[in-house]
């Protein structure tokens, strides 16, 4: 089935869950002996964070007295005389959502990743600066990472170029849509370490083509980009 037109068509939501189903069904029984794919979301700020959830505010502890611990000060209660203070102004902002990906992992160790670019991903400087810091963060902790964005717009921004900029790649531009395979290396000489990167352009209107999903410097698995998209729309969006 060739590709869509995401910046014509509704439903990518459902092409999205069910793509990364298919996906799943492709790939885990192609693995080698030892890893494990499974569907996760992925944090949106930060990789290998603790798993047990932290609250995002902060907690002051109050600087000791001489002598015993001092308590906090008391702040003043609400009365009729003095009515608690309003906030200046009260709205909904909108949040970033980690999105569903599929993971591959080895002895508890995340070892590869699969992302499906969302147009939500990318609807606003923040969600660009948000996810391409993922995208990076998956590289830069070694993990190797198949990104595929089938979304043209918006036209002017491309995660492969931003993650090239984000690592001083020296490549020349790949607009979306496309796919791409990174595969974390062996320790470079001058430190870091080498980077593989397969690039295939898509084209509205035209299959897509397979790609190596890497589990390490010697294994990898192809990945029928195709076939499972194709079962993917079929289902959720032609059905």
């Amino acid at each position: 089935m060739p590709l869509h037109d995401w910046a014509a068509l509704p439903g990518w939501e459902g092409v999205h869950q069910v793509w990364i189903v298919e996906l799943l069904y492709w790939i885990k029984p192609r693995l080698p002996q030892g890893y494990r794919a499974y569907i996760g979301v992925t944090p949106t700020f930060a990789i290998g964070a603790p798993a047990e959830e932290r609250p995002d505010v902060g907690v002051r502890d109050w600087p000791p007295a001489d002598g015993p611990q001092a308590p906090p000060p008391k702040l003043p209660s609400a009365t009729p005389d003095n009515p608690a203070e309003e906030p200046d102004q009260e709205m909904a902002v909108a949040t970033l959502q980690g999105e569903p990906a599929l993971l591959i992992e080895r002895r508890g160790l995340l070892i590869a990743a699969i992302e499906l670019v969302s147009p939500r991903n990318k609807d606003r400087p923040a969600a660009c600066a948000a996810y391409a810091s993922t995208y990076v963060g998956y590289l830069l902790k070694g993990i190797h990472l198949l990104l595929v964005d089938v979304h043209r717009r918006p036209v002017q921004f491309s995660f492969a170029d931003q993650i090239a900029s984000e690592l001083r790649l020296d490549q020349s531009a790949c607009p979306a849509p496309f796919a791409l395979a990174y595969r974390v290396g062996e320790p470079a000489p001058r430190g870091g370490r080498f980077l593989a990167v397969w690039r295939r352009p898509l084209t509205v209107g035209s299959p897509l083509p397979p790609l190596r999903l890497p589990l390490s410097v010697q294994e990898s698995v192809l990945v029928d980009l195709e076939a499972t998209y194709m079962r993917a729309a079929a289902a959720a969006y032609l059905g």
